[in-house]
């Protein structure tokens, strides 16, 4: 492998100043870049996604540990600088151009996700990972930045107020963690949040459970999280009786109800 310039310099030769639109903040310490990359564990000779590289600051931190990266960049102005990176390491990366919200990447599992993602598909890209019926799923782990109070959302116990349907989603059958927080500063431009790390494997999932029947049971109880249970789920045909059964009282709130909880609910719902 040659040297490789800095990437401010990356940055400037091909006029990649971050776009608002596209949800980019580029993250330029190469030594918290390597940091990041070591979260999976070691990545010599593993498939890695990586959505949204951009210039190509995370890429070449994983490409240094030794991974075979899949990257999926939907701005065109950003082609040229990871070309360069094919080329520094040969047989090592493969670039998509496209959505990565609409385009199939093609890994056979397992592999790691590890992404500095787009602040405005973050959200949405990390449920669909965990949506599904099978599981374990393809991926074997997801390194994943993400603004702080959406880190500490995933995160969240029950009675919190950043406890919801993430939180759930999240950990009924995976264990998510926050691995580092990122200072603002370490960004260009600096967003205006904090950022964090998020870590995640997937947990053995409860026997009996539906995937869809929880969703769709998480969506109807946070969709109007104030009010008690048996108004917020009161549209959902045998919550209420689940509840009953469970000896859950219909006057709590969703908040209050734990991950457990509510997959002991999901279970009665998917007979």
């Amino acid at each position: 492998m040659t040297d490789l310039p800095p990437l401010r310099e990356i940055i400037a030769r091909y006029g990649l100043q971050a776009t608002k639109a596209l949800g980019q903040n580029f993250l330029l310490d190469e030594q918290l870049l390597d940091r990041i990359a070591k979260l999976p564990g070691k990545l010599q000779g593993q498939q890695v996604l990586e959505i949204g590289p951009g210039p190509g600051g995370l890429t070449r931190a994983l490409l240094r540990a030794g991974a075979q990266v899949t990257a999926i960049e939907m701005d065109r102005r950003c082609l040229p600088a990871l070309a360069e990176l094919e080329e520094a390491f040969p047989g090592q990366l493969r670039v998509i151009e496209g959505d990565a919200t609409k385009l199939a990447h093609g890994i056979e599992g397992p592999f790691h996700i590890v992404a500095n993602l787009p602040y405005n598909v973050g959200t949405a890209l990390f449920v669909g990972w965990l949506s599904g019926q099978n599981w374990p799923p393809q991926w074997a782990s997801l390194t994943l930045m993400f603004q702080q109070e959406v880190a500490q959302r995933i995160v969240a116990e029950a009675g919190g107020d950043a406890y919801g349907r993430l939180a759930v989603l999240a950990q009924w059958r995976a264990n998510p963690k926050i691995a580092m927080k990122v200072h603002r500063s370490a960004f260009t431009p600096p967003p205006k949040v904090m950022s964090a790390v998020i870590h995640v494997t997937p947990a053995i999932m409860p026997e009996g459970v539906s995937a869809r029947t929880l969703e769709r049971l998480t969506e109807a109880a946070f969709g109007q999280r104030r009010k008690m249970l048996r108004q917020s789920l009161k549209g959902l045909p045998g919550a209420l009786a689940a509840l009953e059964t469970l000896g859950i009282d219909p006057a709590r709130r969703a908040e209050t109800l734990s991950v457990a909880e509510f997959v002991s609910v999901a279970g009665l719902l998917s007979v």
